[in-house]
């Protein structure tokens, strides 16, 4: 199974840039495959990883996720394409629509029909990266603008049309997508007891693009932490697992409290939804149930550990994302080789 770390958060500054520069160059001395960065309202996701992709070799370097929203698609194909090369290959491209807060309170641009607007996205990336002219008529795109003085081009550097695709999907509609187009899936949300939810339309998309589930690579983010006492794990877990079901999103729109509504917590997800969004987030966080907790991360004893992981193995998951749970860099550096020896 892969083994990746992520580097940043939606709110990312920065302010301790040099200690998560040392932890990815650990993380890659441990033989950890893939480090991932995140960008929403804080640091973006491809500065981060240029610099590292200096300071490393070996490790793979993806975006997880860079906000369709906020680029271009010619941008990103060109983005790409520069990671690419700085990187010596070692670049995956991560891409998400985001979330309306998001695209409409910061990028000021309209969040509606996300799904078309993410396909017609990748397919003006992908033109660009097999090295074809961008010329494209869409809903969401249309190159060259009618009636100016604009023309079909070429992007001039290398064609790279084997950059991995990964794509950022909770819907069943976008999951299908993922399995039409994408090399991978970065999933969230996920309970590997309900793993059909996500995997069961990224099966049906890969079928009618002639590819199966086994072509795409199911890379599931976990809190990861071992230790005896499982209540107080669960306790500190519960506060995330809130936020994301109450606040990850507007009170309308809500893509991960969706994903848990659909594997059979629809009562405790509109609970801690309405509990969070009407500011009442004690009670939110007291109202998360415990198993969603355990399912959603791997916690607890060692041998509870190794049990959790064969369980998202036998679903079908191919790579786990780490967070580990260390209060400093030192210890989240021990964490993770702790992680590494059980997960490898």
């Amino acid at each position: 199974m892969k083994t990746s770390v992520s580097i940043g958060s939606a709110y990312y500054n920065g302010d301790d840039w040099d200690q998560m520069v040392d932890f990815t160059v650990q993380a890659e001395r441990l033989g950890v495959d893939q480090v991932w960065s995140a960008e929403a309202w804080g640091m973006d996701a491809i500065v981060p990883l240029a610099y590292i992709a200096a300071r490393t070799t070996k490790i793979k370097l993806g975006t997880g996720i860079m906000q369709i929203s906020a680029r271009v698609p010619s941008m990103i194909a060109m983005t790409t394409q520069s990671m690419d090369t700085v990187s010596n290959q070692r670049f995956m491209l991560g891409l998400g629509v985001s979330g309306p807060q998001v695209v409409e309170g910061l990028h000021g641009a309209s969040f509606a029909k996300p799904l078309s607007r993410l396909r017609e996205c990748v397919a003006l990336v992908k033109k660009g990266l097999s090295g074809e002219r961008m010329q494209f008529e869409g809903e969401h795109y249309l190159l060259p603008r009618p009636g100016g003085e604009g023309k079909p081009i070429k992007l001039s550097q290398p064609a790279r049309p084997d950059v991995p695709l990964y794509l950022a999907t909770l819907g069943p509609k976008s999951l299908e997508f993922t399995g039409e187009v994408a090399n991978g899936w970065l999933g969230t949300s996920f309970m590997p007891e309900h793993a059909n939810i996500f995997l069961d339309p990224m099966a049906k998309g890969a079928k009618a693009a002639g590819r199966s589930l086994n072509d795409i690579d199911i890379q599931i983010g976990v809190g990861f932490e071992v230790g005896d006492d499982v209540d107080a794990l669960v306790k500190k877990r519960k506060p995330a697992v809130a936020f994301t079901l109450g606040g990850m999103g507007s009170a309308k729109t809500n893509f991960y409290n969706d994903a848990f509504r659909r594997a059979g917590y629809e009562d405790a997800a509109e609970e801690v939804q309405s509990l969070w969004v009407n500011g009442k987030k004690d009670q939110a966080i007291n109202a998360v149930p415990e198993e969603m907790v355990l399912k959603t991360n791997l916690i607890g004893t060692e041998s509870m550990i190794r049990e959790r992981l064969q369980v998202y193995k036998d679903a079908g998951v191919t790579g786990i994302r780490l967070q580990t749970a260390g209060s400093t860099w030192k210890e989240k550096i021990e964490d993770l080789e702790v992680a590494l020896d059980i997960v490898k």
